[in-house]
């Protein structure tokens, strides 16, 4: 028997956000970039190239969404008000920041449980192995494509570009 999350749809997921409630059903028509971060990373200066994508597409049904996690080497120990900081202050990030929750284990926050059921990474594997791992979800809310840290931002843009080109199939969706 699957589990209610397993069978869960994208739109029914909730993240905590640092002022309340983050409902992904707002995300309906949009290409989501998912991307679990920290501020004491080696691959922290992503942060720098995530701006980036959201700058150049935030105006086009798309959407960022930073999920930071303490999980990988301690790296992210501050408190949601400090990250937030760090990312402004530092790299000028503007897109949306979660609360600080686990992206592995019993207390993984339901995002992350349903993404990784949706797509597992190398070798079949479904943990995330460390920061700024990153879901591309479609116009659809299917999970269509992962990749590991050491992708960088730019190299996934021609992902996105290709994703919102895409129209919602017709299946009785509109997009107005």
């Amino acid at each position: 028997m699957q589990s209610t999350l397993s069978s869960s749809k994208f739109y029914d997921l909730k993240a905590e956000a640092p002022k309340g409630e983050y409902k992904f059903d707002q995300l309906k028509g949009k290409v989501v970039l998912i991307v679990n971060v920290a501020s004491k990373c080696g691959f922290t200066p992503q942060y720098n190239g995530l701006q980036k994508i959201w700058d150049q597409f935030k105006d086009q049904d798309f959407v960022l969404l930073g999920f930071p996690s303490n999980q990988f080497g301690g790296q992210e120990p501050g408190t949601d008000e400090e990250i937030a900081s760090f990312c402004t202050l530092n790299h000028g990030v503007t897109f949306p920041l979660m609360k600080k929750s686990d992206v592995n284990g019993d207390n993984t926050n339901e995002v992350y449980q349903w993404l990784k059921n949706e797509k597992s990474g190398i070798l079949g594997l479904t943990r995330i192995k460390w920061n700024f791992e990153k879901f591309l979800v479609n116009k659809e809310g299917k999970v269509v494509e992962r990749w590991a840290s050491t992708t960088t931002p730019d190299q996934i843009t021609p992902y996105i570009e290709k994703y919102l080109k895409e129209s919602i199939s017709d299946k009785g969706k509109s997009r107005l």
